[in-house]
């Protein structure tokens, strides 16, 4: 399993944001992107994953299920897990690529989009 520290992890989330598109990027408010190493037991019973990986997490309301008003609330919340993803990988081409992919993933999720809407929009990219 390839070993880095959080700082090194850190960075690859920066530059998987700077590459994925810009328009998704700005248009983010009020969420804090954040790494963990495994998910929370919590967070596991949510999605009901049963011994399955969990890469990365989007908590908060989409988007699209937004009233007028929003405001004045938490900051939604994307968590890649870092020790998750590294069971995954066998390269650091491999790792930065997943990365980037979760990351998009869960971004996707703040927009509401669904898997067939995302993966149309990363291949543009």
């Amino acid at each position: 399993m390839i070993h880095l520290t959080d700082q090194q992890f850190d960075a690859l989330v920066t530059r998987a944001m700077d590459e994925l598109p810009q328009e998704y990027i700005q248009g983010l408010d009020n969420v804090a992107i954040l790494m963990a190493d495994d998910p929370t037991p919590e967070q596991t019973d949510k999605m009901k994953l049963q011994g399955k990986l969990l890469l990365g997490l989007y908590e908060g309301v989409p988007l699209t299920q937004r009233g007028s008003g929003w405001s004045g609330m938490l900051p939604d919340r994307i968590t890649l897990f870092k020790n998750q993803i590294l069971t995954t990988v066998d390269s650091e081409d491999s790792l930065f690529e997943q990365i980037k992919r979760t990351l998009w993933h869960e971004i996707a999720h703040y927009y509401g989009l669904n898997h067939r809407q995302m993966d149309r929009l990363q291949q543009k990219n």
